[in-house]
């Protein structure tokens, strides 16, 4: 077994949290392992099957490669348990001394010391990358049956100081404290670096759900106040029905609590907190990348190239290589580029799917038998459809994986690495779509094109589309984040947790059969806690057993988290401007989610195969395009979607405080009435629309619509062109000031901190006085001679 050293040499720095130290102690010590995977297949008896040829072929190359196999039959099934010989290290350890992309810590060119996880990758490179005649390797062989899984097996000594420090309900105290060296260690660095960023995004959401809270009491503490609440709630207009069928006038106070609930998230305040939280997307970026520094510095792979550490691999695995040459067809990105793009098509028609269902789910409840249903159609179809949207979102999410597959299956990558970068590109993009169609229809479009009495827009020339209420559609972007957000994280986190470990119960429960029939050891030798590596088969096989009932993992297992981490950062920021307790929501939920997938990883899972790297890849440049999008959307919710462009407008231009000198009334006394428009029902095309009312016998002469029009022609009258224009100058001018900030923000914040750069150049030039030593000492040597 694989023990580490963890007492720590005097550190020449602290990292921010004070709980660990810049550069590196000297720790990873190397001790044998027994066995590095362990390969599973079902027990076949008839020797001359194809499946069992292809198997024993495969196990043959192994041999041929001096990797030691253990074959262990039992209950059905027949374990392999493969162990790398020391020559394929001692290669790896030799061409990574004379790598270009060593990077220098301290006075010792790169750790040299094969660590677990240097160990697992290798092996892991080695096995997928033996090939038996037919040119088929182990990918081929799992699809075919050859073979049933394969995993690398858990430390049980690391993996209980893991559960003790990080993965238990116990730790969630230590709210942003997590041990990334020590998971560094057992995942390697990708697996740390998720949990790094993952840790720094939840810290720095604290201040964005201060802000939050903030705006949001901002916005309660004039509840009671406000004229225009006032306005809605005691008003006596009576306004237009809402649908063609079966609906009735209604008066304008019928939404008061949407005037109330519209008070709270469509306030001065939001302005100021969507440039906030643009700049404190950029921020936090900027900061990320100072934080991920430090740490790839001390792991000593802030050099690390990805290219270079491939090549080191093909060469330990076979010496007669050649390198992978990179390839680019125009056509087949023209190809892919069409096959996305019709994609994205199918995603934005099912958005619209989702804009009809709504406006009949509206239609039919306006024809209810209930009264409750009738008052309230449009609420419960706002409602309905959110929840819609959630199904449509878990049932695309698996589309557009096997999509997104197909696509890079066709793209030919060059390498695994290639492959997950166009995978991660595309999977984002149709999750984005997917999650964002049917927000941006009722960020931009809800109530704007629905037209107006006379002249309203229908589907199909028959339905009417759905319309705002008087205080805005704000309050229905709320609700429809609000809905998907608090459904998407509980939902999710609830599964992503209790479906792994039904599982594993269920296997377990399964596998006591197989437990019972292997027996127990009652060798001393076996027993010793300090590590014996001659233990017999049954313990062997006990401890393949522990870790072949856990859940299977792949390759793709970290993206997942990642892709979820991502798309709620994308909630936080874009359109936070409708939602300012969207950052609350994603801390809460941030500090159970690590928790959560530390349990799963550790206890639930096998052992996710380690992967060396110095940044989050692709991820980088997606959370950079999330923050240039949150710029644009917040300030298309301010300028466009908000009626904070109308109430300035008014108070400063129609309201009483700019038409007269009186100070006894306030400035926004009479703004709803003046955003409404009147409908008279001796217009011709007016009386078409409502003419189900007047069959019914309605005695009405007119009726009030939210727009700016005439009550003679209903043609737009002027202040509807200066709000407009209005609205399309802050856009631009809120971007403009936003971009320039978060520009100054990412210039003045370099992305290494001084001290690593420092350190980096003091290990350099001792690297270069120690390079040079060694050449004199050679040239001395040599004149000496002669």
């Amino acid at each position: 077994m694989f023990f580490t050293d963890r007492e720590d040499d005097v550190a020449l720095y602290e990292l921010d949290n004070g709980n660990e130290p810049l550069l590196p102690s000297q720790r990873n010590l190397y001790f044998p392992r027994l066995y590095d995977y362990v390969l599973v297949a079902q027990k076949m008896e008839d020797m001359e099957d194809q499946i069992f040829k292809k198997q024993d072929a495969f196990i043959c190359e192994l041999k041929q490669k001096n990797i030691k196999v253990t074959k262990i039959e039992h209950a059905g099934k027949v374990f392999f348990g493969v162990c790398a010989p020391e020559e394929i290290f001692a290669k790896y350890k030799y061409l990574l001394k004379v790598s270009d992309a060593c990077n220098w810590s301290g006075e010792q060119k790169c750790d040299l010391t094969v660590s677990f996880c240097t160990r697992i990758r290798i092996v892991h490179f080695v096995l997928n990358n033996t090939f038996i005649g037919s040119g088929e390797g182990l990918r081929d062989l799992l699809c075919q049956g050859a073979f049933e899984s394969i995993f690398c097996l858990h430390e049980k000594k690391e993996q209980k100081k893991l559960r003790k420090k990080w993965a238990s309900w116990f730790a969630v105290m230590k709210l942003f404290q997590q041990p990334v060296t020590d998971i560094k260690d057992y995942f390697g660095e990708k697996v740390a670096l998720y949990y790094l960023w993952l840790g720094w995004y939840t810290r720095m959401l604290v201040p964005a759900a201060v802000i939050g809270i903030v705006v949001f009491l901002y916005g309660l503490a004039f509840f009671n106040t406000s004229p225009l609440i006032h306005e809605v709630c005691d008003s006596n207009i009576t306004m237009c029905p809402r649908c063609d069928i079966r609906c009735s006038m209604w008066n304008l106070s019928d939404t008061c609590t949407n005037a109330k609930v519209s008070q709270l998230f469509d306030n001065e305040g939001t302005v100021a907190f969507a440039m906030f939280m643009a700049i404190w997307a950029t921020l936090f970026l900027e900061l990320w990348k100072r934080h991920r520094a430090l740490h790839v510095s001390k792991w000593k792979v802030f050099d690390w190239c990805e290219e270079e550490e491939e090549l080191i691999l093909e060469i330990v695995n076979n010496p007669q290589c050649k390198p992978k040459e990179f390839r680019h067809s125009y056509l087949r990105s023209i190809v892919v580029l069409l096959l996305v793009t019709l994609v994205l098509v199918v995603i934005i028609g099912l958005a619209h799917a989702l804009v009809i269902c709504r406006v009949l789910t509206a239609i039919l409840l306006s024809q209810s038998e209930w009264d409750f249903f009738r008052d309230h159609a449009t609420t419960i179809a706002m409602l309905s459809g959110a929840v819609l949207h959630y199904i449509t979102i878990q049932v695309m999410t698996r589309v557009n994986k096997i999509v997104a597959f197909k696509l890079c299956e066709f793209e030919k990558t060059r390498s695994f690495a290639a492959t997950e970068k166009h995978f991660t590109v595309k999977m984002f993009t149709f999750q984005f779509f997917t999650l964002f169609s049917s927000l941006f229809y009722v960020a931009f479009f809800l109530g704007r094109i629905n037209g107006y009495p006379g002249n309203y827009v229908r589907i199909a020339g028959k339905w009417r589309l759905e319309e705002c209420h008087p205080s805005g559609c704000l309050t229905d972007l709320f609700i429809q984040m609000a809905v998907i957000l608090v459904l998407k994280q509980t939902i999710n986190n609830i599964f992503e947790f209790t479906v792994p470990w039904l599982k594993l119960c269920f296997r377990r429960t399964k596998a006591k059969k197989m437990r019972r029939k292997c027996g127990n050891c009652y060798r001393k030798a076996c027993r010793e806690e300090e590590g014996n590596f001659n233990l017999c088969d049954l313990c062997k096989l006990r401890s393949w057993l522990d870790n072949y009932d856990l859940n299977d993992v792949n390759a793709f297992s970290l993206f997942n988290e990642f892709l979820e981490m991502v798309l709620q950062f994308s909630f936080t920021t874009i359109f936070v401007a409708a939602f300012p307790l969207a950052p609350l929501l994603a801390l809460i939920n941030n500090i159970f989610e690590i928790r959560l997938d530390a349990i799963k990883m550790v206890s639930l899972e096998r052992r996710l195969v380690p992967k060396k790297t110095n940044d989050i890849g692709v991820w980088t440049r997606i959370l950079e395009a999330v923050g240039v999008m949150a710029v644009i959307a917040n300030g298309l919710v301010i300028g466009i979607s908000s009626d904070f462009i109308p109430r300035l407008v008014y108070r400063y231009h129609y309201g009483p405080c700019a038409t007269s000198n009186s100070t006894s009334m306030d400035c926004m006394t009479g703004y709803i009435n003046n955003t409404l428009a009147t409908a008279f029902m001796s217009n011709d095309k007016v009386r078409e629309d409502f003419k189900d009312l007047i069959v019914n016998g309605y005695n009405i002469t007119q009726c009030s619509y939210k727009d700016y029009r005439n009550d003679e022609d209903q043609s737009l009258t002027s202040q509807f062109w200066l709000i407009l224009a209005l609205r399309f100058a802050f856009v631009i001018l809120f971007e403009h000031v936003v971009v320039m900030c978060k520009f100054i923000a990412a210039w003045f914040i370099p992305d290494s901190p001084i001290r690593v750069k420092n350190d980096r150049l003091d290990d350099k030039l001792r690297r270069l006085k120690k390079e040079l030593q060694e050449a004199n000492a050679i040239y001395n040597s040599r004149c000496t001679e002669v």
